[in-house]
């Protein structure tokens, strides 16, 4: 492992900062900064969640356009349109005073970040490793968790000092002139896959390279389209609604917050392990048992009495959410190929971005009719458990069709 990430460490980087710098566009991030934007711009709480909601949607539609573009663009050149909008919206959220220009920066703050900098990092990861893919798909993503615990204290002091807008500023300079000339200097040499003599890329299902559109008519995307939704939908609503939990179970949202660093902690750990048994055993072993630990965290939310409890659940939860970055990134690339892994990695990460934005609005609505979030945990803890038996079936016909090919 030592040997690898030695020999490996200028690509790893990338990912890693790639994953990591798409924080300043994920809900966490973001909603640091949302009773000063509510505040500001006169929203309730409805108003800001449609209009979160919204922007998330339409980022997923403008990724589902365009994340192809990292199969066509060097990278070095997507990087930096992708940085200059990441600026951009940031500056828009610094400077804007009307709700349109607040909405058009949240959408390209969401398309930008938890869109387009973490499709170009594990879809590089995807590309360029092969023999040792799942190993580098999981060192890639530890720039998530890396972001949720090194980040959320220093945002949190620098507005108290200097204000939510000029946080936004600082954040923007810190992406031209930080994170964009780094990425650069990691990108300044070329790279082919590990293995090859020539950049042919490394196919997938029958022996050849999907497009995208071949994609979507074949049966297992639309059988792993409830497994990628989930993850997604459940990781952001147990966040989303932890005030409403605490509220319930009569909770101090300070006695919660070591939930942060146990979700963290167990998610990096995860991503390790599902990264070396992705390369081991195939990353399609991972299938029935991503939703397991989920499942059994959701069934212990509603009994819950203490917030030790919380914080064992989102424990758990983060074994799923480790789990899960680790497959998708070395999956797709072995059931599709690489030769245009942008633009079906992107139509997968639409698909999880969907999920994300839908998860607090129907959960919410649930709560407003009387159902709390408690008692939603148990349905979603039956629905991962039976989602996971669903995948023995789709792993064995998948396996099948590997074999043939």
């Amino acid at each position: 492992m030592r040997a690898f990430l030695f020999e490996n460490r200028r690509w790893l980087a990338t990912g890693v900062l790639l994953t990591f710098g798409s924080s300043f566009g994920q809900t966490w991030f973001i909603s640091l900064f949302a009773g000063g934007i509510r505040d500001a711009h006169d929203l309730s709480d409805g108003q800001w969640g449609g209009l979160y909601t919204i922007a998330t949607l339409s980022s997923a539609a403008l990724l589902l356009s365009r994340g192809g573009l990292a199969d066509t663009m060097p990278l070095s050149r997507l990087v930096t349109l992708v940085s200059a909008l990441f600026a951009l919206a940031c500056l828009g959220m610094a400077l804007g005073q009307s709700v349109w220009i607040l909405g058009l920066s949240v959408f390209l703050l969401r398309f930008c970040g938890q869109g387009m900098f973490t499709h170009m990092g594990i879809t590089a990861m995807g590309r360029w490793f092969v023999a040792t893919r799942g190993k580098a798909v999981s060192i890639a993503n530890l720039g998530h968790p890396l972001g949720e615990v090194a980040l959320p204290l220093g945002v949190v002091l620098l507005i108290g000092w200097i204000g939510w807008r000029a946080t936004w500023g600082v954040t923007a300079i810190v992406i031209l002139v930080v994170l964009l000339p780094l990425l650069l200097w990691l990108l300044g040499r070329e790279r082919a896959p590990t293995g090859q003599a020539h950049v042919t890329g490394s196919p997938g299902l029958g022996a050849r390279h999907w497009r995208r559109a071949e994609v979507v008519r074949h049966w297992l995307f639309w059988a792993l389209i409830p497994m990628i939704l989930t993850p997604g939908f459940i990781g952001t609503v147990v966040f989303f609604h932890q005030a409403h939990v605490a509220e319930v179970k009569g909770w101090s949202l300070i006695s919660m917050a070591p939930a942060y660093p146990a979700f963290a902690g167990t998610t990096v750990v995860m991503s390790l392990v599902a990264g070396w048994a992705a390369d081991r055993f195939g990353p399609e072993r991972l299938l029935p048992v991503l939703l397991i630990p989920m499942g059994l965290a959701m069934f212990l939310i509603g009994p819950a009495t203490t917030p030790v409890m919380w914080v064992l659940a989102l424990g758990i939860v983060g074994i799923s959410q480790g789990l899960s970055g680790a497959l998708w990134g070395a999956f797709l690339p072995a059931a599709y190929g690489t030769d245009n892994l942008g633009a079906v990695r992107a139509t997968v990460t639409a698909v999880m971005v969907v999920s994300t934005a839908i998860g607090p609005g129907i959960t919410g609505v649930l709560i407003d009719r009387g159902v709390s979030f408690p008692q939603q945990g148990a349905a979603m803890g039956l629905w991962c458990l039976a989602l996971s038996v669903a995948m023995v079936p789709v792993l064995l016909r998948y396996r099948r069709e590997l074999r043939a090919g």
